[in-house]
């Protein structure tokens, strides 16, 4: 059945029949720019990187990736021109995002700024997501077909929880999904998803993410039976977890049912100012956009996955989360 539901790219809008193979967690660049223009990195050039990022993704394209989401929201440097320059030279659709990323408090300027503060007034982050969802991001008119929130191991702060009660109000208002980093370990998925709730936000419009990073089968499933979808979406990050365990649990959850709940990617980046290319390079050289195209899918096929299995976590379940549950083409 064809579906007439569009998903807000740097392209334009792109029906979900043609996202295609998608990666739902990625970055093109990360950075900061406060320290960008005051103590910038030397490996940063831009008119390489650029190069760098659209010959990566024609890279992708060649290997049948069709849709990469820029997960790329204030916080981390979000550049929305200088996206919208590599998306122009690529086949592979871009999806961009809105959100803040914090994992503890926001800038001065939201502690000023809202509901009962000096300058009073509507939270400035409401406004903000749902104007870059409804009208475009940056004045580029390029609208965000995500939302994306944070918590890590300080939890749900009060500035966290601010950030999550504004995600869900631009949600319920536009219909576009949302998708988490989470710090594992703590399992604080379980917070996030029970606060969401709370807010009105359906558990099926959510991405878990990050939950690849632990392979405890008892709360992974807990996440996806209350209706949540999970990203296993740092495949390369060895660093943290290697690719064989993060393998080994996919395996698992799948032989268990659980195909349809399930998000792939590997939270890569062309450059980022965390972590940047010299450094990956030698501590995590798998830890790109292309790993699990030419690693991973292998090793998922050879361990008992079956093709339906990847279309399921790579095709459908993706179209499924990206398609708005409001408007014909937000």
């Amino acid at each position: 059945m064809t579906s007439t539901a569009t998903v807000q790219s740097f392209g334009g809008p792109v029906s979900v029949d043609d996202l295609g193979v998608t990666l739902m967690h990625e970055h093109v660049f990360v950075g900061h720019p406060e320290l960008d223009l005051n103590f910038p990195d030397p490996e940063w050039d831009e008119a390489d990187l650029v190069e760098t990022a659209v010959a990566g993704l024609e890279r992708l394209w060649e290997l049948g990736i069709r849709t990469v989401v820029d997960l790329t929201v204030l916080g981390l440097g979000r550049d929305v021109a200088r996206v919208a320059r590599v998306a122009a030279r690529t086949r592979v659709q871009v999806v961009g995002s809105t959100g803040y990323y914090t994992a503890d408090v926001l800038p001065g300027y939201f502690q000023t700024h809202g509901p009962g503060l000096l300058v009073d007034g509507p939270d400035p982050l409401v406004e903000f997501f749902v104007r870059d969802i409804e009208h475009g991001m940056a004045g580029t008119g390029v609208r965000a077909g995500m939302l994306k929130v944070v918590t890590d191991r300080p939890g749900l702060t009060p500035d966290v929880r601010r950030v999550i009660a504004a995600a869900a109000e631009a949600h319920l208002r536009t219909g576009v999904p949302i998708t988490t980093h989470t710090h594992a370990p703590s399992r604080n998925g379980r917070e996030q998803l029970a606060l969401f709730r709370t807010l009105g936000v359906a558990p099926e419009r959510l991405v878990i993410g990050h939950c690849g990073d632990t392979d405890d089968l008892d709360y992974l499933r807990e996440l996806m039976d209350a209706g949540a979808t999970i990203g296993m979406d740092r495949f390369g990050m060895e660093h943290v977890l290697p690719d064989d365990v993060r393998v080994a649990t996919v395996l698992a959850l799948v032989s268990q049912g659980y195909a349809d709940r399930m998000v792939l990617s590997h939270d890569a980046a062309f450059f980022s100012r965390v972590t940047p290319p010299s450094w990956r390079a030698e501590h995590a050289p798998h830890w790109h956009m292309e790993n699990i195209s030419r690693r991973i899918l292998a090793l998922l096929l050879e361990g008992g996955a079956s093709e339906d299995d990847v279309r399921q976590m790579l095709v459908l379940t993706p179209a499924r989360l990206l398609a708005p549950t409001t408007g014909e083409t937000r």
